[in-house]
């Protein structure tokens, strides 16, 4: 689904650059995106079906994201313990009518772990620090190593390795044809991308990364 897409680059691209303006002001952003999801809910056409889960999903993976970028962003093993503080809840959504809010959380949640993964694999963890806490002047070389290091024999073969284990949950998910397995699958075919176009920018044009 085109909007589950959507929504997944969002964080990537948009959410880092306002929380390093911002920390408090991207996680109060928080509560008008609870809001809207809970007021859209009440219509019984598909925004209230498809738009106003798929937006509270969102709003749990934004608040992580805002939190971990805000204030624990120099040590990448909270990135995953915080990307999963809803966890619980997403699982006893499924069973719900917010079932696809489940969905989409959980499926950005396992892309997160994924794209961990796989940099872990590829020994990038080292660089994290370094990047975040580099002088705004150093930070565009720092990166463009980053991805370097990604692009070497051992970062290829981890970066494969986490994209066919997308590709094939993405398949799988799809194959059920229900709306809450399409989001899911939306989602992690989405990861592959924006991890792509991510490590493309970040090797080739830090600046547009949105990291900086």
């Amino acid at each position: 689904m085109g909007l589950s897409a959507a929504l997944v680059s969002i964080p990537v691209f948009l959410e880092a650059p306002l929380v390093r303006l911002s920390p408090a002001g991207a996680v109060a952003l928080t509560v008008p995106l609870v809001a809207a999801a809970l007021l859209l809910a009440r219509r019984s056409d598909a925004i209230g079906s498809v738009l106003a889960p798929l937006l509270l999903g969102f709003s749990g993976s934004w608040l992580a994201g805002a939190v971990f970028w805000g204030w624990f962003r120099m040590a990448p093993i909270w990135h995953l313990p915080i990307e999963a503080f809803a966890l619980p809840l997403a699982i006893a959504g499924l069973g719900t009518r917010w079932r696809l809010a489940g969905a989409f959380y959980l499926a950005s949640l396992v892309g997160t772990a994924c794209t961990d993964g796989a940099m872990a694999l590829a020994g990038v963890m080292p660089h994290w620090p370094a990047v975040l806490g580099a002088p705004s002047a150093e930070l565009p070389q720092r990166l463009s190593d980053a991805a370097a290091a990604c692009l070497q024999l051992r970062g290829l073969l981890s970066i494969a390795f986490g994209a066919t284990v997308l590709i094939n949950a993405s398949d799988r998910l799809l194959a059920r044809r229900s709306t809450a397995t399409a989001v899911a699958g939306a989602a992690l075919m989405t990861t592959i991308a924006v991890d792509g176009l991510f490590l493309l920018l970040a090797a080739l044009s830090p600046r547009l990364s949105g990291l900086i």
